[in-house]
């Protein structure tokens, strides 16, 4: 019975995805489908794109927690279209909630839409939003190992950006270890080096986003 039930979910899930990326892909929107563990900078990464971007890119964001809006007020602070979601207690968005968020964002034709979705590395890569780009975030803290203990999620990114490199001579994080299991799993996924303290590479992956097709 368990296994039918999923079976209805997921199959749900994936008739709303392709609904909504028709949508994206007929207004030209750049939908960003932003994973990665809490605490890997998230939110931050977002923020300094909003700045990079300057007048250049419509930007509107939907913020996934589990709980809280700190970080959709930090969003809004800047001016920008952002609608909360808190999921109480689940561990991913999914495409229904995309949906309902995007139908009140009002999104302009060529925006790109960040969707940061809950913090961890294990539900979130199942479950198809519609989204053009998936973009997986891996923080020099977190160790040179996540991409052999969570091979779906770096599988199936687009691009994996690197944050936090202000503190790799601090940390005991092996560079070549971390490409190395990354090209192992995927070997076309752009990899991006940034610090959103310093703003190191931030010019870079916001260059990258600007450029990518829809």
């Amino acid at each position: 019975m368990e296994v039918k039930i999923m079976k209805n979910i997921m199959h749900a899930n994936e008739k709303l995805a392709g609904e909504n990326r028709d949508y994206f892909q007929k207004k030209g929107i750049k939908a960003v489908n932003i994973m990665a563990s809490p605490g890997s900078g998230k939110t931050s990464t977002i923020l300094k794109l909003i700045e990079a971007f300057g007048d250049r890119a419509s930007v509107a964001v939907v913020e996934g927690d589990i709980a809280s809006s700190i970080d959709a007020e930090k969003i809004d602070s800047l001016g920008k279209p952002v609608i909360q979601i808190n999921t109480g207690g689940g561990c991913h968005l999914d495409a229904n909630m995309i949906k309902v968020a995007v139908d009140s964002l009002n999104l302009s034709d060529g925006a790109i839409l960040f969707i940061e979705n809950v913090g961890n590395l294990v539900c979130p890569s199942s479950f198809d939003l519609g989204e053009g780009i998936k973009m997986v975030i891996a923080s020099v803290p977190e160790g040179h190992d996540k991409p052999y203990k969570y091979t779906s999620m770096f599988e199936l990114a687009d691009i994996i950006v690197l944050n936090k490199t202000d503190l790799m001579p601090y940390i005991d994080f092996d560079r070549e270890s971390f490409y190395k299991g990354v090209r192992a799993l995927n070997e076309k996924s752009e990899i991006i080096e940034v610090s959103c303290k310093t703003g190191e590479g931030v010019d870079k992956l916001a260059q990258w986003l600007l450029q990518l097709s829809v």
